[in-house]
């Protein structure tokens, strides 16, 4: 034998040391290791980081291979990682029927086994008597997978096996949104066996996501058909929600060192250099000692005060373990090859030091091991709790702990230059955080048809129709996701494919091509057919440009430029013309950038060579054996849905020629109403706190358009101006009975408004509708025959009216009555009626009328499921319902039926607010989608509540009462919709413009000096002021209820101020409880749960929420805040018994108006009244519970501010509570 180099001999060794400590125990038949010589189970995680040393061994001996032995230990080696990786392929595949159930129900019985016997690959635990649900282990199989296909190993042989992998990958595809065991198999810490969403999962299955998007499994030799599909949307979602979790693991574990497998090797799951360095030092600092680093806060196991006899902690005892948890030396193994992947070699020997002082060298040849764990002995556990970290430990566990004496191993060759690190990651995960050149998104407009294409021209817009981008096919959204059902189906196995039916803007944004056709997609929110929110031009616009920048934000991993493709159809034109909003986006478009984006429009055809384009071979016929061959469901199914054309036919709400007679019209006054009866959107002062100005007597008749028309020239009187801003009604203004005229000609008649008000009376009725009967004239609902109402159905011209007639109908008949009536020789029902007044009221947006319908339809939000699920996985709950009685929270992921059902039991008979509700769900997971610093320190979304202060917004700004104001907050268009909930989120004034009809604008408040008024802009062009410059700037009544109104909105939207809760968790720890609203908060949460958990933070937000009133709750938060600056700042040792917040606030209201006496202020006009100060003087004032307006729009600095008063509070409770004679420290900071 001929002399070794130098690095031969090295390597000999660690051959010599694999073999020894790893390759000796695998077992011959299935390739699995046991977890001990003792005990024969193989975990999946376990096995999968034991194999990693030999497959990066491996890879040292092919560099070097100066003998032929050499080649054959590469070889061996490399076979040793295909058996292990092979031996749990069939393991899994054993359990195939469960892949095929968890698609669909995603039950943690329903899961792979997260371990399997050894010796015969066979189940070795039943499905409850385990936590099996970890979706980190079977992500890490599919990532190391990857990873080994792509170094040169050929581990999958059969297009079977690829089938299988292929729906592996749709198991963890909703890992985003699916609660598991996690990494310690424990799920909460308490051990009780109750599953969540843990950070490291879903980090892990991001990787995997990633790393098998588009990779052969038969690696160079392969085709097509062995190819692995991801929609790249999927792993998306799992970088959006890690994103919002880290540093924090789940809701029960703050921190967790675990989380060091995904910010960097093995699954270099996160792209922001400066969320992985936040995450590292969060772990560094709270969990390492000298012996390694704690799994995370209060991990009891193997500690000295664990019980040994049960596998589960009570709640209380986790306060036991604090100080005292074990430490892994696994972790120290993980930073180092963290800190190799960064090329830092200062902290690679530093940690290899600290490693190797705490390995074990074994008695007979002298090899190093690493000890599962270090432990604190039960003598010493009082002085380490008391002075942690001064005590010697002991270690315990497993030794070798193979998984951690692995990854030692891989240091070592990467720390000797054995390895390179490129080598361990053949795909490049580790280069996802570098900074990537900007995305350029390319935009395709099409015209359904000729005339939509001239009408484009007009605006110097060149665009193809469809049929000029032949033989490029365009077809929805909806058909991708139809196609991507065929992915991964196998009879043999009886695998079905992909089960979820959402296709997201990742995937839409590609081009697929099929044999030798091409197709492109439109985005799937922009399906007309489906939903009454993309009926408004302005929200599609928004929706728009917010695709666009979320396209240059999350297209990464991706060969060739994002594609949006949209198409201009007949339902976008506004009364024949196309909408501005859509004008001013397209012209934006051709500058290059829109929003900072970078943006170019151009045809199909042009963009071929730049785009991304995936290859759908997947619908071949494999299985018969034609794999160039199109399945022939496939085949049907395209030919059936090339795109035709949608035309509404629907015609039995068309009105006979010929004005109606005096008798219908009077009996028809009588029908109104039946809609505003279901409302229950409440503004009362009462219950909000809320004073609405009055405005004088309502008047009943609205100006009608044509009159207004008429006077372009001259400006209103401002009593004219006045009146229409508040007239009343749902949307509709009337043109004068006399002037009753089939609508076509109506249209004609109109005179043409002036091109700069175009926008202004962009929604020019062609509606008829009197006001002038009363209510309570003509015959009663009941009397009527319903054959009758169905003739005034017909006579009438109103869609309100005809609303009002069809929701009585439902009342009394139900959905599926037979109306009598007959189209094409079918009967027609109710149903059909509503589904034809739903179309009218959408192509006249009349959008009161449209939520309405919808509701009564049951139509749904596009993607509600999906938008609330966005919602919960940023850990923000949500509840639905009008507080405070009829509130329904919900906490986890629910199938979009039942969340239908849900919100509408909750709103009852108010479809309105049931559909505002849906819609509002969507808006608001779209801004935590694109803006989440707008949810900072928010918990809870209580929508119910938003609603309401809404509607109060909506009526302080426009002075009208309550049910008017909620009346208007209905007819809102779904983008002003938008606009109000975006600026009541961020807290920015806004002004409300009128643009006729009943519709209003809401814009933001640029100058201050209108601050607070609202300025309604009439048809004229001109404000209520008159000409602004004409008035002096008016100061004061601008401030005035400004800080109010803040706290509402706070308290509405349950926002907190920073560290709130652990702040409250220290207060706690001083006191015998808190009390609000006479629910306690009990000083043993603290036992139970780390100040930074989110556990802890929701038991106090639900306290909270048992205060109706938003803008006192406000105030109970600030009296919170005093009280932990007393604890903080150590002014006294405790706090005594249990404190009740709400006397703070109650002592701070009553020392505010004792000064307002003495001085003079405002409040000496409500409740400081020198009789008795704030006797029945509460009355007067309004403020919610009996606390005075005046505090409340206080702001919360200065010498009067509310701090100051809350400060006031707490000292006398502290006079009270200290022994007299005890000489109080007070120093004024």
């Amino acid at each position: 034998m001929r002399t070794r180099s130098n690095s031969g001999v090295r390597l000999d060794y660690y051959q010599r040391v694999v073999h020894k400590l790893i390759l000796d125990h695998q077992q011959p038949v299935t390739g699995l290791f046991p977890a001990s010589p003792d005990n024969d189970h193989a975990w999946i995680r376990d096995n999968l980081y034991c194999i990693l040393a030999v497959w990066g061994l491996s890879m040292a001996f092919k560099k070097i291979a100066d003998q032929d032995e050499d080649r054959a230990k590469t070889y061996e080696l490399e076979q040793s990682c295909v058996k292990l990786m092979r031996g749990l392929l069939m393991a899994m595949m054993q359990q195939k029927d469960k892949v095929e159930k968890f698609k669909s129900t995603q039950h943690p019985l329903d899961s792979l086994h997260a371990k399997y016997s050894s010796t015969t690959g066979r189940t070795v635990v039943k499905d409850n008597e385990w936590g099996h649900l970890q979706v980190d282990a079977i992500s890490l199989y599919l990532l190391i997978l990857a990873q080994m296909t792509a170094s040169g190993l050929q581990i999958v042989f059969s297009l079977d096996e690829v089938a299988f992998i292929q729906n592996l990958v749709f198991y963890i595809e909703s890992a985003y949104c699916t609660p598991d065991y996690g990494i310690w198999e424990r799920g909460d810490k308490t051990n009780h066996g109750l599953p969540e969403l843990n950070a490291s999962s879903i980090g892990m299955a991001k990787a995997a996501l990633e790393a098998m998007n588009e990779l052969d499994l038969f690696g160079a030799r392969g085709g097509p058909s062995s190819v692995i599909h991801v929609l790249a949307d999927e792993a998306q979602k799992c970088q959006a929600v890690l994103q919002s979790m880290l540093p924090r693991e789940s809701n029960s574990k703050e921190l967790d060192s675990g989380l060091l497998s995904i910010i960097s090797y093995p699954a270099f799951a996160v792209d922001d250099p400066q969320l992985i360095t936040k995450t590292r030092d969060t772990i560094v600092n709270k969990l390492q000692g000298k012996y390694g680093c704690k799994r995370f806060l209060r991990d009891g196991h193997k500690t000295p005060r664990e019980d040994p006899n049960r596998l589960y902690y009570e709640p209380w005892e986790l306060r036991m373990f604090e100080n005292i948890e074990c430490e892994w030396p696994l972790f120290f193994c993980y930073l180092i090859l963290d800190y190799c992947f960064q090329g830092d070699k200062n902290n690679i020997s530093g940690y290899m030091q600290k490693l190797e002082n705490l390995m074990i060298r074994k008695e007979d040849d002298g090899i190093k091991l690493v000890p599962e764990l270090y432990a604190v002995p039960p003598e010493k556990a009082d002085l380490e709790q008391c002075q942690p970290g001064s005590q010697e430990r002991i270690p315990l566990g497993r030794c070798p702990f193979i998984w951690a004496q692995s990854l030692y191993i891989l240091g070592k060759l990467l720390q000797e230059g054995f390895l390179a690190v490129g080598e361990l990651d053949p795909l490049n995960r580790r280069l996802c955080s570098e900074k990537k050149p900007d995305v350029v998104v390319q935009i395709v407009i099409l015209a359904e048809d000729n005339e939509i294409r001239d009408k484009l021209i007009e605006y110097d817009l060149h665009v193809q129709t469809i049929a000029e981008v032949a033989p490029i096919e365009v077809q929805p959204a909806r058909v991708l996701s139809h196609l991507y059902t065929y992915l991964g189906r196998n009879k043999k196995l009886g695998l079905s494919g992909r089960k979820s039916r959402d296709v997201g803007i990742l995937s839409t944004s590609k081009l697929y091509s099929l044999n030798d056709r091409i197709f492109a997609f439109t985005p799937q929110n922009f399906d007309y057919e489906e939903y009454y929110m993309s009926r408004d031009p302005a929200l599609l616009a928004s929706t728009f440009t917010a695709n666009v920048a979320f396209l240059g934000m999350s297209w990464k991993q991706m060969l060739g430029r994002p594609t949006i493709t949209l198409l201009a159809t007949q339902y976008l034109l506004d009364q024949g013309k196309i909408p501005m909003a859509m004008i001013t986006t397209m012209k934006k478009l051709k500058s290059g950038y829109i929003n900072g984006t970078r943006v170019t429009l151009g045809n199909l055809g042009d963009f071929l060579s730049t785009s991304a384009i995936t290859n759908l071979s997947f619908l071949g016929s494999q299985e018969d054996g034609y794999p160039d061959k199109l399945n022939p469901q496939v085949q049907s199914y395209l030919e059936e849905h090339l795109l035709r054309s949608f035309s509404n036919k629907l015609s039995f709400l068309s009105r006979p020629a010929g004005a109606p007679n005096a008798r219908m019209l009077k009996r028809r006054m009588s029908v109104r109403g039946a809609i505003k009866k279901t409302r229950s959107i409440n503004v009362d002062s009462e219950t909000l706190g809320m004073e609405g100005e009055y405005v004088g007597p309502q008047l009943e008749r609205k100006p009608s358009w044509l009159e207004v028309d008429t006077n372009y020239g001259r400006s209103p009187s401002p009593d004219e101006a006045r009146r229409k801003s508040i007239t009343k009604g749902t949307s509709t203004t009337g043109l004068g009975v006399g002037s009753i005229t089939p609508t076509d000609v109506v249209k004609e008649k109109l005179p043409t408004p002036p091109k700069e008000q175009v926008p202004i009376n962009k929604n020019i009725p062609v509606i008829v509708r009197n006001r002038t009967a009363s209510e309570s004239q003509g015959v009663s609902y009941a009397e009527q025959e319903t054959d009758e109402l169905v003739t005034m159905l017909r006579e009438t011209e109103s869609l309100d009216e005809q609303g009002d007639i069809l929701q009585y109908l439902v009342d009394t008949h139900g959905l599926e009555f037979n109306t009598g009536m007959t189209e094409n020789g079918k009967a027609v029902t109710v149903k059909d009626l509503l589904k034809a007044l739903y179309e009218k009221a959408c192509t006249q947006k009349l959008w009161g009328l449209v939520r309405h319908t919808a509701g009564m339809l049951g139509k749904r939000v596009e993607d509600l499921a999906k938008a609330v699920t966005d919602l919960l996985v940023r850990q923000k709950q949500i509840t639905v319902g009008m507080p405070p009685n009829n509130e329904h929270t919900i906490t986890a992921p629910l199938p979009e039926n039942e969340l239908r059902q849900l919100i509408h039991l909750a709103y009852g008979d108010d479809e309105s607010t049931a559909m505002l509700t849906q819609e509002l769900l969507v808006y608001l997971a779209m801004f935590i989608r694109t803006e989440p610093q707008l949810f900072l320190e928010m918990l809870r979304l209580r929508v119910g509540l938003i609603i309401q202060v809404m509607a109060t917004e909506l009526s302080r700004t426009l002075s009208c009462d309550g049910e008017e104001a909620s009346e208007h907050l209905l007819n809102l268009s779904p983008f002003e919709m938008k606009n109000l909930l975006y600026h009541i989120l961020s807290g920015k004034e806004f002004a409300i413009n009128s643009v006729g009809r009943g519709n209003f604008s809401i814009v933001s408040n640029k100058s201050h000096r209108y601050g607070k008024k609202s300025q309604i802009i009439l048809e004229s062009g001109q404000s209520l002021q008159g000409n602004i410059e004409d008035i002096p700037p008016i100061v004061e009544p601008d401030r005035q209820g400004q800080w109010l109104r803040r706290r509402r909105l706070d308290g509405a939207l349950n926002r907190v101020p920073r560290d709130f809760y652990p702040r409250v968790w220290g207060v706690l720890e001083k006191c015998q409880g808190l009390v609000i609203q006479g629910k306690v908060l009990q000083p043993n949460l603290t036992q139970e749960m780390t100040s930074g958990e989110l556990k802890f933070a929701l038991a106090v937000e639900t306290v909270l929420n048992s205060i109706p009133q938003p803008e006192y709750r406000q105030l109970v938060v600030e009296a919170l805040m005093v009280l932990t600056l007393v604890v903080e700042y150590k002014a006294v040792s405790h706090l005594g018994g249990t404190i009740t917040v709400e006397h703070l606030v109650h002592k701070a209201n009553q020392i505010f108006l004792e000064d307002q006496m003495r001085c003079n202020g405002d409040a000496t006009l409500c409740c400081a009244k020198a009789d008795g100060g704030g006797g029945g003087g509460t009355l007067l004032c309004g403020g919610a519970a009996g606390v005075c307006q005046h505090l409340y729009d206080s702001a919360p600095s200065g010498s009067y501010g509310t701090m100051s008063y809350l400060a006031r509070a707490v000292a006398a409770l502290l006079a009270e509570r200290l022994p007299p004679g005890a000489p109080l420290e007070c120093a004024i900071t």
